[in-house]
Order: structure tokens, then C-alpha cells, then sequence
């Protein structure tokens, strides 16, 4: 299977609330509180608008399947405070916002997209790709040890519900010739084809 990672555009502002949406509602029926109001998630409206700024930063990316939207991320080097220490943000990639689509489910797109942020942590030489997890959500903890990620502490901060703290180096990831993003590129043009061995 062929995942191609290009950047977002404000124009996939609706896909990617959409695709928040469905995978609340999936969470939902199966007893998680993530990205819920009453789990103190942020509301869909104020998702947007973080998504929104992320997009205008050309750090939105939209993993594609057959040219079908089959999910989203964000990448940039900011995290809510309290998460990371300065240090720790100063050397790394943080991921946000990361979404599979439902009819993509299992198909490794999730893996595909974070291998696509350790690429843009190696081109800005950036040894870590860090993350923040629903602190409650055990099943999503165990899908960043799967892919290769650890838990590097519980955060101790009252700003959040996602304080479960993973890490991997950048290292860690064999990037093949032909998957990294193009230094050569424009910021707005970068994309990247990979094929899941």
C-alpha cells in the first residue's frame, strides 16, 4: 500500500474536524472520554481553530491512499505547557492532532504519518519525535508502543487531560531514499510517497 503525505490546506479544515468528529463518537462508544467535553477535551470549535493556525503555519499534513483522505497530522516543535521542558521541546518534533480515518483502519496509516514526522525531525535535525497521549486511554498507549514509541513520564500538570508523555528518536526510523521530504522543496510544497514494507 502507497501513503502519500501532502500538506494541508485550509480548504481540508472541514475533512479533518470531520474526521475529529467520527473518531470521537468511535472513542465514545466504547467508553473513552477522549476529545470530549466531559473529559475536558477542547470543543470541536476550538479544535478548529488550533487546526486552523497549524494549517496557516503549513504544519498540517493530510495522508492520502489511492488520492482518498485517509488521515491527518500535525507536526511542529510547540507543546502545551507543562508537557515537555524547553530542553526536551528544543530537540524534537512534537505530534498533534493525528487521525486515521475509520475506513482505513489497520492499514498502518497511522504508522505512515509518523514515520513522515520522524523525516521532518531529521531534516531539521531534530533527534527526537515526542507526543502527548489521553493520559486514560491504555488501547492509544499501547498503539505508540506498537509503533515503536515509550512512555516517557505522566506529566504532573492540571492544563490537560493528555499527559501521557511518548517519545522515540528520530533515529530509530529507517527513512528509505525516496521518502524524505525534499530540502530543496518550498516549505508549501513539501510531500513525500511511502510504501509500507
Amino acid at each position: 500500500m502507497t501513503v502519500r503525505m501532502r500538506r494541508a490546506t485550509l480548504g481540508d479544515l472541514s475533512l479533518i474536524c470531520r474526521l475529529r468528529v467520527q473518531r470521537t463518537a468511535w472513542l465514545t462508544a466504547r467508553g473513552s472520554d477522549q476529545w470530549t467535553v466531559a473529559g475536558r477535551g477542547r470543543p470541536i470549535e476550538i479544535f478548529a481553530d488550533a487546526v486552523g493556525r497549524a494549517l496557516d503555519a503549513g504544519q498540517t499534513w493530510i495522508a492520502e491512499v489511492d488520492d482518498l483522505p485517509a488521515g491527518t497530522i500535525t507536526v511542529n516543535q510547540r507543546s502545551d505547557p507543562g508537557l515537555w521542558t524547553r530542553w526536551e521541546l528544543a530537540e524534537s518534533v512534537i505530534v498533534h492532532f493525528m487521525i486515521v480515518d475509520l475506513n482505513f483502519a489497520g492499514r498502518h496509516v497511522g504508522h505512515h504519518m509518523l514515520a513522515h514526522a520522524a523525516a521532518l525531525a531529521e531534516l531539521d535535525r531534530r533527534a527526537w519525535v515526542r507526543l502527548d497521549a489521553w493520559t486514560t486511554n491504555q488501547d492509544l498507549h499501547a498503539y505508540y508502543r506498537r509503533a515503536g514509541f515509550r512512555l516517557a513520564r505522566i506529566a504532573q500538570t492540571t492544563n490537560g487531560p493528555s499527559c501521557a508523555l511518548f517519545q522515540r528518536r528520530t533515529s530509530a526510523w529507517t527513512i528509505r531514499a525516496g521518502t524524505r521530504p525534499p530540502i530543496s522543496a518550498t516549505p508549501r510544497r513539501l510531500s513525500t510517497t511511502t510504501t509500507l514494507e
